[in-house]
């Protein structure tokens, strides 16, 4: 069965990416506890529209409300394509032509539920016979009736009563002796007379209605058995499907619904598109890039969905398995390139920069390997990363990028108004005898031999670096802070005879001869302000020397 599609087939070959992603699919590893993330991008939305121009052309999918869903793809061999899924059931079919097959296990119980469904469905048809009986409506008619009888026997007993009265006063005016008492009898009769009419009419309505009464009552009390067996039975049937329901994560790991959400599990868990979509890209070794749900067709009053408009994931079934499903995606697609994350949010992210990797690509095809080209390649929306700063090749440590041009902009601003606290550490190739001082020498590169910065009091522009000595084991450790971010700055001021006066370690290029795996240079601390939300960022890692 084919459930692989083209991107063609949903989205025109002039798209172009031009915003952040508008949501993330987000969970935290069970066994890490780290928060991992699938966005939910403009592309993915393109994907999305795209399924839902399909979706109009058959009026059976808008009569048949439910939520859809697209993943994009990444193939081992870096094709892109499309997976696409529904919730439930479609037109009361599981599996369907082109579309992502349910979780496995649903056939281990099979018989089970078909033999429940029989006794769901048979129930159901005497739930509605019971509430369309026709003695409920005659039941009603007969009532409405007699309440009217009632209403006009009432009102002519106290037009009487009203007569009986004014005679009353009348006779006790006129008459005396025998002649009072027989005519007041004769009154007290008619009143009596009506009290025997108005008992024999309710004992009469009683008659009429009890049984019917008495048969609605039986019909209800079975209504509420019928109910309650009912939701017993959907319970018992949840319960086996969710046992035998297992997913797959990207660490290759599976679990049943019932391991995976203990507390409960709602009607539905496992039916829905995101464990369908994710489940089926870890079990193929696809690589998720970005995914996008939405509702198609007729809503319930209960569930006020809007058709063609993008949810996120059920709070209730998807929410709690997407940490589990996301978990081992970073490290079964990345691999040797990955590198580790600092920090992270919708707005930027932070890297520890390996030594030896560029933080932008080079000049030239054997210069494109990068750390924003590796980012851009990983993420989903990379397209729109760009680096705020950049460290050297040979130097390693925090580096930021924004995640689209706002933040880059206003980060950008943050550094060049010096705004931005860095700190880096260095091991100097020998000893140095000062403590602490501020080294501020004018830089300038010389265009015939980049990257190559000397000391140039007319060409110059001014650098400025305060200096702490940390430790001396041989070497020298230093704690540099830059006030200014000009190139090979510290390394320049480390090795020039009017700064330090004694080279990086591994730093060839100013004059170390020492043998050096490395550039003993490390980016350790960066602290600036959240463009967004005006916190002070303090970011630290470990010095890797």
């Amino acid at each position: 069965m084919v459930v692989l599609h083209p991107l063609s087939n949903f989205i025109d070959s002039n798209f172009v990416i031009s915003t952040a992603p508008n949501y993330y699919y987000e969970g935290r590893c069970p066994q890490s506890g780290e928060l991992l993330r699938l966005p939910r991008t403009q592309m993915a939305e393109a994907a999305a529209c795209g399924l839902m121009k399909q979706l109009a052309i058959d009026e059976r999918y808008s009569s048949e409300g439910k939520m859809y869903g697209v993943l994009l793809v990444e193939l081992p061999s870096g094709e892109q394509r499309i997976l696409k899924a529904f919730s439930g059931q479609l037109h009361g079919c599981s599996v369907v032509e082109g579309w992502v097959p349910p979780i496995p296990g649903r056939e281990q119980v099979a018989l089970d539920e078909a033999r429940t469904l029989a006794q769901l469905d048979a129930m159901k048809l005497e739930l509605i016979h019971l509430k369309q009986l026709p003695q409920r409506q005659q039941y009603e008619t007969l009532c409405h009736e007699f309440d009217l009888q009632w209403q006009q026997l009432s009102n002519h007993h106290r037009e009487r009563k009203q007569q009986r009265h004014e005679k009353r006063q009348i006779f006790c005016e006129k008459l005396t002796g025998v002649a009072l008492t027989v005519t007041l009898e004769q009154l007290d009769e008619e009143s009596r007379q009506d009290g025997i009419e108005r008992r024999i009419f309710k004992r009469q309505r009683d008659v009429t209605l009890q049984p019917l009464k008495e048969l609605i009552a039986f019909s209800d009390a079975r209504l509420c058995e019928l109910k309650r067996q009912r939701k017993e039975l959907s319970r018992q049937l949840q319960a086996q499907m969710h046992a035998a329901y297992s997913v797959m994560n990207f660490l290759g790991k599976s679990r049943s619904l019932q391991q995976l959400m203990p507390l409960g599990l709602p009607t539905g868990t496992g039916d829905c598109c995101t464990p369908k979509l994710l489940h089926y890209a870890a079990a193929h070794d696809l690589k998720p890039l970005a995914m996008a749900e939405f509702w198609w067709g007729a809503s319930s009053i209960n569930l006020d969905k809007i058709q063609g408009k993008f949810y996120g994931a059920c709070v209730e079934r998807c929410q709690p398995m997407i940490g589990f499903l996301l978990s081992g995606l970073q490290e079964r697609h990345r691999g040797g390139d990955e590198i580790p994350i600092v920090y992270e949010d919708e707005w930027l992210i932070a890297v520890n920069k390996p030594t030896g990797l560029l933080s932008v690509p080079g000049r030239g095809s054997d210069h494109q390997d990068s750390v924003l080209s590796r980012l851009r390649h990983l993420l989903p929306e990379g397209i729109l990363l760009n680096t705020v700063h950049r460290l050297d090749q040979d130097t390693s440590g925090i580096l930021l990028l924004a995640r689209d041009r706002q933040t880059h902009r206003q980060l950008s601003q943050q550094f060049q108004q010096r705004l931005v606290h860095k700190v880096y550490e260095a091991l100097l190739s020998g000893t140095v005898t000062t403590d602490k001082g501020v080294i501020e020498l004018p830089l300038w590169g010389d265009p015939q031999n980049r990257p190559y910065q000397q000391v140039d009091w007319q060409r110059g522009n001014k650098s400025l670096t305060h200096f702490q000595v940390v430790a001396r084991e041989g070497y020298t450790r230093v704690e540099f802070i830059p006030l200014t971010g000009r190139t090979h700055q510290l390394r320049v001021h480390a090795a020039d005879f009017r700064g330090l006066g004694i080279p990086i370690l591994g730093d060839r290029l100013y004059g170390c001869c020492a043998v050096a795996s490395r550039l003993h240079l490390h980016a350790r601390e960066l602290c600036f302000e959240h463009p967004q939300s005006g916190e002070n960022l303090h970011l630290r890692v470990k010095t890797p020397f």
